[in-house]
């Protein structure tokens, strides 16, 4: 196939972590890859180029602004054939540097997630769906990783050419090789009870994804559990806060941002989440193939991964009290949660990395072919 491929993100850290796979099939197909990212830099694998860009979370900052402003400048400068968006607020301003352009690259939006659903506020609501339906003209491919997503895509227009796939595709083969005496060092380190059960929650501190909610669940847990809140984030030093007020400062740990999750995994008893909304959550995917029982808030892309009751549990969001008694059910019960986990790896397999990067692939494949059709 060939070309010029740019990928973009608000974070160096999102294409580090999730597109690799990606960078490097379009590497080894003849592409030149550019990487145009914002936050923290770091290495890229497989990028020729990184453009660095000065995007801030705020979605209206002057900054981002610029930045679309040097992406419209790159764009016309390489010429590439094709850009692929990551991340709403890199998503919104990359296909913003597009207006204007006499000739563009074929664009495809991979969505992660939604910032918004029927819950949001209605004024939220309004001004994210109007910014997708402004860049849908910009927008030849949406790929959307959970059923919500690809229902309010369709319904609303928001790009040529709509389709699901199942996530970017995890690497699971990270998680069959972890060291036998993991959960005996890993508690023995941090001080945990051989005989606790261990709660992990492992994502970025903000407030979609609701961190405080597992806190104040553990209020009402007994003093055997234990939590396990790793990453970091904007509202790490408030959550910190949180425990000290609640007393439970001798049962949830922070870690920071941990590399070796499969460790941390074998170390837990279960997994939870209390997110606001989600796109296709690698921690849950994750939990699922590493054996552990999940208790999640009821949202978009959680429910795509989990049958209440048959490969997870699920509680409305937002209710600290009913994540506590789902939480309780799983201590209680080896039963529930050995039946929980057996369903859910069988069933979790089919997003792995193996499966799903050739779909993708045949969806990034299809849509420079077409353009180059429609070019012709």
């Amino acid at each position: 196939m060939g070309g010029k491929v740019l990928f973009t993100a608000s974070t160096y850290s999102h294409i580090v972590n999730f597109h690799l796979p990606y960078l490097r099939k379009f590497r080894e197909e003849g592409w030149t890859v550019h990487g145009a990212c914002g936050g923290t830099p770091m290495p890229i694998p497989d990028v020729e180029r990184v453009i660095d860009l000065p995007f801030e979370k705020s979605m209206w900052s002057p900054k981002n602004f610029k930045a679309a402003i040097v992406l419209s400048d790159e764009m016309r400068r390489e010429g590439y054939d094709l850009a692929v968006t990551h991340t709403s607020l890199a998503a919104f301003f990359t296909r913003l540097a597009l207006w204007g352009l006499e000739e563009r690259p074929a664009v495809a939006n991979m969505v992660h997630g939604y910032l918004f659903d029927d819950e949001t506020p209605w004024l939220k609501r309004s001004l994210l769906l109007g910014a997708e339906r402004w860049m849908a003209g910009n927008t030849d491919l949406v790929l959307t990783m959970n059923r919500w997503d690809y229902e309010t895509a369709k319904k609303n227009q928001l790009g040529q050419k709509v389709v699901l796939i199942p996530g970017v595709g995890v690497d699971f083969s990270r998680f069959d090789h972890v060291p036998p005496d993991s959960r005996e060092r890993l508690r023995k380190k941090h001080g945990i009870p051989a005989d606790a059960f261990v709660l992990i929650y492992a994502a970025e501190f903000s407030v979609r994804k609701s961190q405080n909610i597992i806190i104040r669940a553990m209020k009402r847990l007994p003093n055997k559990v234990w939590l396990v809140l790793a990453g970091e984030g904007i509202l790490r030093e408030d959550c910190q806060q949180l425990v000290r007020t609640l007393g439970l400062e001798e049962r949830v740990l922070f870690p920071g941002q941990v590399r070796d999750i499969p460790a941390w995994y074998a170390m837990a008893d279960a997994a939870v989440s209390a997110s606001r909304s989600e796109g296709l959550p690698f921690n849950i995917m994750e939990a699922m193939y590493a054996g552990l029982p999940v208790a999640a808030s009821d949202v978009k892309g959680h429910t795509d991964l989990i049958e209440d009751e048959v490969t997870g549990l699920l509680y409305p969001y937002g209710d600290a009290r009913a994540c506590a008694e789902q939480i309780q059910r799983l201590i209680e019960s080896e039963r529930l949660r050995q039946e929980l986990v057996q369903n859910a790896k069988a069933d979790v397999e089919r997003y792995g990395l193996d499966r799903v990067l050739p779909v993708v692939w045949e969806q990034y494949n299809g849509l420079v072919k077409r353009q180059a059709f429609v070019q012709k």
